[in-house]
C-alpha cells in the first residue's frame, strides 16, 4: 500500500508540475544613462517544443480579423504599424513582441486567476481572443497611454486553441514603450481589466500582481550590505563569504520566488551608460533565472523534443528598436534591428535560425 500510494503522489506532482507549471517566465526592465529601456524576459515551456524560437515579421497596413468560440468572426481591423513577435505552435503570436515604434507587449502565464468574458454572439465585432489582443496592441498603438485608452473598446473571450500544444491560455500581460511608461495588464472575474504599475519593472506568474507586491514586505531584510559579525564568548562569527546580505533571498523556481529574485536583481543593478550595456545585463540577470529541464518535470515525464525548459531569452531595446534574442539550442545572441525593416513592403515571413538546432562554439585554441 505504501508503494501504491508513493506512485499515486508521484502522478500527482508530475500532473502539477506539467499542468501549472508550464510557463514559468520571468520578465524585468533595465534603464541606461542614455535613456534607453530595455525589457527582457525569459520563455519556459516544459511540455514540449513550442517553438518559440522562430521569429514572425508582421507588415503595417494588415488586415486582421479576431477569433471567438465561433470561429473567424471578431473584431476586424487594419494594422496601422509592423511588428516582430516570438511565435508559439506556429500561431501568429507568442511570449512577447516589439513593433516599428519601439512599444513592447509581453504575454505571461496566470493560470488559476486570469479569467475572460463570457462570449456575447451580440458583440462578436468587439471580440477576440487573448492572442488577438496582442497582436491588435502592437499593430495599432505606439504608447501605453494610447493602449489604455482603448482597452475598453474590446472584449477578450476564451478561444479553445487545440493548436497551442493542448495547453490553456489564462495570460496577463505587460506593455511598455520606449518613454518607459509601463503597466501591467490583467483579466480577471469574467473580463474585469485591472491594470498595475510595474513593481520595479517584475513579471512572473501566479497569483495576480497586487498578490506579488504584497509579498514583497516579507522581504524588507534583504540587502546588499553583508551582515555584522558577532562576538559570543570566544566565539567571532563572520560571514563565511561575499552576499550574505540576500541570505533568505528565495531560490526555487515558484513565481512568488522569481518574483522576489527579479525585484533583488533588478533594484541592485549596477548603473549603465547605454542600450547595449543594458541589453547584455539583462542576459546576465536572467541567466539566473534559466531553469534545466530536470527541474521542472520528474524524470519519467520529461519531453524528448527540447533540451530546456527555458527555450528562449529575449530583450528588447525599446529605444533604438532592436530586438535580441538566444534560444536553447543556442546561446549566441541574435538580434533583429527593425529600423531597417520597410514594414510597408516587406512580406509577412517567419525567421528561423535554429534550423541546425547547434550551439556556435568559437574554438580559441593555439596551434603551431
Amino acid at each position: 500500500m505504501m508503494e501504491k500510494g508513493k506512485k499515486i503522489i508521484a502522478l500527482c506532482l508530475a500532473f502539477l508540475m506539467i499542468h501549472t507549471s508550464a510557463f514559468p517566465c520571468t520578465g524585468i526592465t533595465l534603464k541606461a544613462k542614455d535613456g534607453a529601456v530595455v525589457v527582457s524576459r525569459t520563455v519556459e515551456w516544459a511540455l514540449n517544443d513550442a517553438q518559440h524560437n522562430k521569429i514572425l515579421v508582421v507588415p503595417r497596413n494588415k488586415t486582421f480579423r479576431g477569433q471567438t468560440p465561433e470561429g473567424l468572426n471578431g473584431k476586424t481591423w487594419n494594422g496601422k504599424y509592423g511588428f516582430v513577435t516570438l511565435t508559439a505552435y506556429g500561431q501568429p503570436y507568442g511570449p512577447d513582441g516589439l513593433n516599428e515604434e519601439g512599444l513592447y507587449v509581453g504575454v505571461y502565464y496566470l493560470p488559476g486567476f486570469a479569467e475572460y468574458s463570457v462570449y456575447n454572439p451580440a458583440k462578436a465585432d468587439q471580440s477576440m481572443s487573448v492572442g488577438d489582443l496582442m497582436q491588435w496592441m502592437l499593430s495599432s498603438f505606439k504608447t501605453v497611454d494610447e493602449i489604455v485608452a482603448n482597452l475598453n473598446s474590446v472584449i477578450v473571450v476564451n478561444v479553445d486553441n487545440k493548436d497551442f500544444g493542448g495547453a490553456e491560455l489564462p495570460f496577463h500581460f505587460k506593455v511598455v514603450d520606449p518613454s518607459g511608461a509601463s503597466k501591467i495588464i490583467e483579466i480577471v472575474n469574467q473580463g474585469e481589466v485591472k491594470l498595475y504599475e510595474p513593481y520595479l519593472g517584475v513579471i512572473t506568474n501566479s497569483p495576480t500582481y497586487d498578490w506579488h507586491v504584497i509579498n514583497q514586505r516579507n522581504y524588507l531584510n534583504l540587502s546588499t550590505k553583508p551582515m555584522d559579525a558577532l562576538k559570543f564568548d570566544s566565539y567571532d562569527l563572520k560571514p563565511l563569504g561575499g552576499g550574505s546580505g540576500l541570505m533568505g533571498l528565495p531560490g526555487d523556481f515558484t513565481p512568488p520566488s522569481r518574483f522576489i529574485r527579479a525585484a533583488a536583481f533588478s533594484a541592485t543593478c549596477r548603473p549603465l551608460e547605454t542600450s547595449v550595456d543594458a541589453v547584455f545585463e539583462s542576459f546576465r540577470i536572467l541567466d539566473n533565472f534559466n531553469i534545466p529541464l530536470g527541474a521542472q518535470v520528474p524524470s519519467d515525464y520529461l519531453p524528448t523534443d527540447i533540451v530546456s525548459a527555458t527555450q528562449v531569452t529575449s530583450s528588447s531595446d525599446l529605444k533604438n528598436k532592436v530586438y535580441y534574442y538566444h534560444t536553447m539550442w543556442n546561446r549566441q545572441i541574435r538580434k533583429i534591428d527593425l529600423n531597417e525593416i520597410d514594414f510597408a513592403n516587406i512580406e509577412e515571413q517567419l525567421i528561423d535560425d535554429d534550423v541546425a538546432k547547434m550551439n556556435t562554439v568559437k574554438d580559441v585554441t593555439p596551434k603551431m
